[in-house]
């Protein structure tokens, strides 16, 4: 079985880890059997270039070191949010790849998905209310009706369940 998480800065999407790690990883391999593989993968948002009326009129534009800055903080959070799931993988001894796109998130996940010929994508769920779905649209929402493969939508435990 091929998996691809797709991950973020959420708790959500490290609880969606989690769950496929522990309820699709564990189960022993049989010798003639392909052992399931799991892609992780993050996508950034595209940056726009331009600034929104903030400042002089002759200076819509972001500079060229405000430009490298932010794509420098985009690197460095992919690389700090896949770290954190491959070593989350490495502890249960299962082999994981990653992928950073740049783009769309619910697009990008289900073109992803589509390329790489996955069985299953497995996304976390952030809890939003109703009003905030619709404002922000919902990824797992998206994917659910987009994707070409089943999609598993991880909600993240209640509050009672830590008390």
């Amino acid at each position: 079985m091929k998996v691809l998480v797709a991950m973020d800065e959420s708790d959500g999407s490290f609880c969606a880890l989690k769950w496929a790690l522990d309820h699709l990883f564990c189960y022993p391999i049989q010798p003639d059997q392909e052992p399931n593989t799991i892609t992780l993968v993050h996508v950034q948002p595209l940056f726009q270039s331009f600034l929104y009326p903030a400042g002089p009129a002759d200076a819509p534009y972001a500079t060229p070191e405000v430009l490298d800055a932010v794509k420098q903080a985009k690197a460095q959070n992919a690389a700090n949010i896949l770290s954190r799931a491959l070593h989350m993988c490495k502890e249960k001894k299962i082999k994981a790849e990653s992928l950073i796109l740049e783009g769309d998130p619910k697009d990008r996940i289900c073109q992803a998905a589509e390329e790489l010929h996955v069985d299953l994508v497995v996304v976390g769920s952030r809890g939003l209310g109703t009003i905030q779905r619709a404002l922000l649209g919902s990824v797992s929402n998206y994917c659910v009706r987009h994707a070409h493969c089943p999609i598993l939508i991880v909600k993240p435990p209640s509050k009672e369940a830590h008390e």
